[in-house]
């Protein structure tokens, strides 16, 4: 929903219905929460400013000022400094194994979620030494360094930045879908991987992407994929949404205890 859609609907619910009830910053908090539960309203969507909102339904602006603020203090609005104010992008938090390894794209899926991505960059070039050798790579090889926005819904989810080497991918491949279904698609098809997990803040750059504050904590999962013949087929650090994920493990007891 756009603002002008926004106005239009605030409008024809209308502040004064009798089954509302306070005054009216209440009123019209009451309203904005409603539209945010139904769905109509989604997380990151921007409102319209005090002033345009105040003269679009005829009320004072400090009404409209009030009513933010009640919403920013339940959690259900945020501001952001020099943006202005946003439905709150805090999400539901999903449950991630550690033991299955599956596209964000399957994964959404599998949730009844739409999963979508947005390409930060992409280019083909040589590997650096590090990725040489995770890679088992000659120097002169060229890689795809990907690096997307992942979305579920269209709310941002995850930074991936992915190093591939081009002989198991191919020069097209565009990255807007799983990179997983792509090289499954080239006969390369990971069937093993291993993750590492570390907490981290988010730098002022990364935490605007993912539509957070600046020193949001997140998960850094770093994870090198290989094929069944045991090559590295994909070298990937992804920066995950601390407010969105918990990684889990099922673990078993040893006959030792």
């Amino acid at each position: 929903m756009d603002r002008t859609s926004l106005i239009a609907e605030l409008k024809n619910r209308g502040l004064r219905d009798e089954a509302l009830t306070g005054p009216l910053y209440k009123r019209l908090a009451q309203t904005l929460t409603g539209l945010i539960q139904e769905g109509l309203l989604k997380p990151g969507t921007a409102l319209p400013g005090e002033r345009d909102l105040a003269e679009a339904l005829k009320l004072g602006r400090v009404t409209v000022r009030t009513a933010y603020r009640d919403l920013m203090a339940s959690g259900a609005l945020e501001s952001r400094h020099g943006s202005g104010t946003f439905v709150s992008s805090r999400v539901e938090r999903m449950e991630q194994s550690l033991w299955r390894l599956s596209s964000f794209s399957a994964d959404m899926r599998s949730r009844g979620r739409l999963p979508a991505a947005r390409v930060l960059s992409r280019a083909v070039n040589t590997p650096s030494p590090e990725e040489s050798f995770l890679l088992g790579l000659g120097g002169d090889e060229p890689v795809l360094r990907l690096d997307r926005l992942r979305l579920a819904d269209g709310l941002p989810l995850a930074i991936e930045r992915a190093v591939v080497p081009i002989k198991f991918l191919g020069h097209d491949a565009g990255g807007e879908g799983s990179l997983y279904d792509a090289l499954t698609a080239s006969g390369h098809r990971p069937v093993r991987a291993l993750q590492r997990l570390t907490a981290v803040t988010l730098d002022p750059s990364s935490a605007a992407i993912l539509n957070v504050k600046s020193g949001a904590p997140a998960l850094l999962i770093e994870r090198v994929s290989r094929l069944e013949d045991q090559r590295v087929v994909e070298y990937t650090r992804s920066h995950y949404r601390g407010d969105a994920y918990d990684f889990v493990a099922e673990l078993r007891i040893g006959d030792d205890l």
